[in-house]
């Protein structure tokens, strides 16, 4: 029977679908596993799986449903060759299926030590167990189970193998290995082949000579290994071999999918580094190079194959994303390469485009790239304001995904800081409702950008923003980030309150109507367990509060305030002692109304006596500051 079967089933897919709904799979395992089948009728079955599973995805989520992967694994203990590289393939088969769970080569902890051992086996075995590896080595545990297995030398040597398939898949299994793991990355620095080190020989794979995915597989190599920490970004294997490589990778000649994996590649490589993102943006033209990704699908006219416009439209997005992460790794430091980026044909409209896109990777993509360059205040005041870059961004942040969320709020962070002209617009849009709304998510990374860009927001603001601020955030949530466990959002919320009280007339008011609930957030800060910084920003803010022409009163008249304030100009550390000191300083400053009164009280409380303590320090700005404060008594 399975001479036939096998005839009938290999590459018809109408055929595959209709012996798995007659029960054949069932069938087929039950022979695999009988002891009394021959071993040539078993090789044969495990031959017609895995054409089934070739077969549609449904195809194989039916074999996973008849527990085909137990059944294979079992089989691989066989002594016959020819069947274990059967059952290896149809196994290499299913776990490249996007259906397939990784996590089934993992559940049974004597699989993995098994394959190593069969690794030596045979050409095939090293192909199909590599490829398994390759496609299941998903997440820091399986680095680490494959790791401790023996991966890294029982792979080494297949590098050299005579055959490229084998080459090929050991190469794939060092790049999902080293992804992100400096143990395992550290680790292939020092391994040995035939006497040559890993990365000369990942070098020498990505010469233009090698097949593309060779080059690319290696460069990746290297650029995870660099990531990593354990090749450096001025080594020459980066800076002339990896980076030309993956810049080479991004040209017209490419296929689509290529230039897609080979600019992801470079953006991961350059990130963290300008000096690699100087190198690249002036590589071959990389800069426009890259406008190019845009240009998918090529208009319909010229496209006569079918075939080829669904290609095209299916690698359209992922060209886009990568193109744009790959800006956005460029632009990440440097101002020129941001123009130069901007500069490039419609770019901006490009990008804003992006920000609308169906695919929410695209949408991601375009924000983090624009959130780059926003990183500049040449193009907050140019570009940005041309292309009115805020009216998208706040449609953007309406319902979005977390992810998108924080790159956004990080974005409209900038475009709020003073110098940039779309802080009014961005106001009358509900900007303010929208930050307040966030400084509530369970997320602190949204907390901190939603206080941080209502900081912005106020400063150097009129009175009637500072007051819509104030109304919309309320002071029960205000309490409420004061209290926050993350440092960051303390800090910024400690900013944003003394964004709101500069300048008097504002200080005043704001202090006439939320007077008493700001004086204790300052007193439960001072009390409380926090760092010098913290503690600084609170001092700032009295200082600015002492600095109001009635809001004064509400320091003088508090008792427990003025002996921490007493107490902190006699602080350990300098920068608390200056701190106190403006506050002082703005208290008894002689030609304002009811200085003498303020002057007497803190003589009383024994402040004058500091002060002179104090102008005998060796820190000279303190020193200054102390003798300033004198000459009001004396005059």
């Amino acid at each position: 029977m399975n001479g036939d079967m096998k005839n009938a089933v290999i590459g018809n897919n109408k055929q595959k679908a209709n012996l798995i709904v007659l029960g054949a799979v069932p069938r087929l395992l039950y022979l695999l596993q009988q002891e009394t089948s021959s071993t040539e009728l078993k090789t044969e079955c495990a031959v017609v799986l895995g054409s089934l599973a070739m077969g549609t995805e449904n195809n194989v989520k039916s074999l996973l449903d008849c527990h085909i992967i137990p059944a294979l694994l079992q089989g691989l203990l066989s002594q016959d060759l020819k069947f274990i590289e059967a059952c290896l393939r149809c196994l290499r088969t299913i776990f490249t299926s996007p259906v397939t769970p990784e996590e089934l080569l993992y559940t049974d902890a004597t699989v993995i030590p098994h394959l190593m051992a069969l690794l030596g086996r045979s050409r095939y075995t090293q192909e199909y167990i590599c490829q398994i590896f390759s496609h299941c080595c998903k997440a820091p545990d399986h680095q680490t189970i494959l790791f401790n297995h023996g991966a890294v030398q029982n792979i080494a040597h297949l590098l050299t193998s005579v055959s490229y398939k084998v080459r090929m898949q050991a190469l794939k299994c060092f790049s999902v290995l080293a992804f992100e793991n400096p143990q395992v990355s550290m680790t292939l620095v020092n391994v040995l082949v035939d006497g040559e080190l890993l990365p000369q020989i990942f070098v020498k794979m990505l010469q233009r000579d090698k097949p593309i995915e060779m080059q690319l597989t290696s460069a990746k190599c290297l650029t995870y290994m660099c990531r990593a920490g354990a090749i450096r970004t001025d080594d020459n294997c980066i800076v002339l071999k990896t980076l030309p490589c993956l810049v080479r990778m991004c040209s017209k000649e490419r296929l689509l999918e290529e230039r897609v994996e080979g600019a992801e590649t470079l953006a991961y490589l350059i990130e963290p580094d300008v000096e690699l993102q100087r190198i690249a943006s002036i590589t071959d033209h990389l800069i426009a190079m890259l406008a190019d990704y845009f240009k998918y699908p090529s208009s319909v006219s010229a496209i006569t194959d079918i075939k080829r416009l669904d290609h095209d439209l299916k690698h359209a997005h992922e060209l886009r994303q990568a193109a744009f992460k790959l800006y956005a790794s460029l632009g990440a430091n440097d101002e020129d390469i941001r123009k130069k980026i901007i500069e490039t044909e419609n770019m901006m409209d490009r990008i804003v485009n992006g920000l609308s896109e169906s695919s929410i990777k695209v949408r991601l993509a375009a924000v983090r790239c624009l959130h780059s360059l926003s990183r500049s205040v040449q193009q907050l005041r140019t570009s940005f304001q041309d292309h009115a870059v805020w009216k998208p961004l706040m449609k953007v942040l309406q319902n979005a995904p977390d992810e998108i969320l924080v790159v956004a709020s990080s974005m409209l962070c900038n475009l709020l800081l003073e110098f940039s002209p779309s802080k009014e617009p961005i106001l009358e849009s509900g900007a303010i409702e929208l930050l307040c709304g966030l400084t509530q998510s369970e997320n602190p990374a949204l907390r901190v950008n939603g206080i941080w860009a209502l900081m912005n927001m106020a400063f150097q603001a009129e009175q009637k923003i500072k007051a819509d601020i104030l109304r919309s955030l309320s002071t029960e949530q205000l309490f409420q980030l004061l209290s926050d466990s993350d440092l960051n959002v303390l800090m910024k919320t400690l900013g944003l309150l003394r964004n709101l009280l500069s300048t008097r007339p504002h200080i005043d008011k704001i202090m006439s109507t939320h007077g008493k609930q700001i004086m204790q957030a300052v007193t439960l800060i001072l009390e409380g367990e926090h760092n010098i910084e913290v503690k600084e920003q609170t001092l700032c803010i009295l200082a600015n509060i002492a600095d109001g022409t009635t809001a004064k009163e509400l320091i003088m008249t508090n008792d427990d305030i003025l002996q921490k304030i007493k107490y902190y100009m006699g602080h350990s550390h300098v920068k608390l002692q200056l701190a106190a000191m403006f506050c002082i300083s703005n208290l008894i400053w002689n030609e304002e109304e009811g200085s003498q009164e303020r002057q007497d009280k803190l003589r009383d409380i024994g402040i004058v006596d500091i002060l002179h303590k104090l102008s005998q320090s060796p820190d000279t700005n303190l020193c200054d500051k102390a003798k300033t404060a004198l000459q009001q008594y004396l005059a």
